[in-house]
């Protein structure tokens, strides 16, 4: 029995080592998949706000066509907007944003460390882009219907402007009432993906 009791307290000792091991490697698991999600949260949300300002100001000249193409090019949203939704849903995840920068390929990269105590902190990174679902067709003017007899001088009415033709998203067409102009909802204009 006397022999038998230093073994016995090595094998409780071991057990006790692989529990607080495996409790040490769970923590780190957990601190990395939380930092992930912090992670792939504020990224979205920085593409998502981003794409909401795109609508948001497309919208302001969608009387004028031309003008389009460079909505779909995204090249009309703020960094900071963005970057500040970016830390607010890092902050909803129990982590702080370390960085947020624009990509070149049109979204945002972002790394978040997780709160807490120093041997639980995690870091990650994420990125999200923004792909146009619409492309700009060209203009093809509506034609006018013909007319029985000319109109006299200054008795015509004044000529109604038609819809605006030559937005299609996703394959389907969609037309501008210059009286009533409104654009399709940003998700429709836009996807917001993760890279990576």
């Amino acid at each position: 029995m006397g022999q038998a009791f230093p073994v016995y307290i090595a094998v409780i000792a071991g057990l006790l080592f692989l529990a607080f091991a495996y409790f040490a490697v769970g923590q780190g698991a957990f601190a990395r998949n939380s930092a992930q999600t912090a992670a792939d949260a504020a990224a979205l949300a920085a593409a998502q706000d981003a794409r909401e300002q795109l609508r948001d100001d497309w919208l302001e000249v969608v009387l004028d066509p031309e003008q389009w193409a460079g909505f779909l090019q995204g090249v009309a949203y703020v960094d900071p907007s963005a970057c500040q939704q970016a830390g607010e849903f890092a902050a909803r995840n129990q982590a702080n944003l370390s960085d947020c920068e624009r990509l070149a390929t049109w979204g945002f990269r972002v790394t978040v460390r997780t709160t807490g105590s120093e041997s639980q902190q995690a870091t990650a990174s994420a990125e999200a882009v923004i792909e146009p679902r619409c492309m700009v067709e060209d203009q093809v003017p509506t034609p006018e219907p013909p007319t029985s007899t000319p109109s006299a001088p200054g008795q015509g009415e004044e000529e109604e402007q038609g819809p605006i033709m030559g937005l299609a998203c996703d394959g389907d067409s969609w037309e501008i009432d210059p009286e009533n102009p409104n654009l399709p909802d940003a998700v429709d204009l836009f996807t917001v993906r993760l890279s990576e």
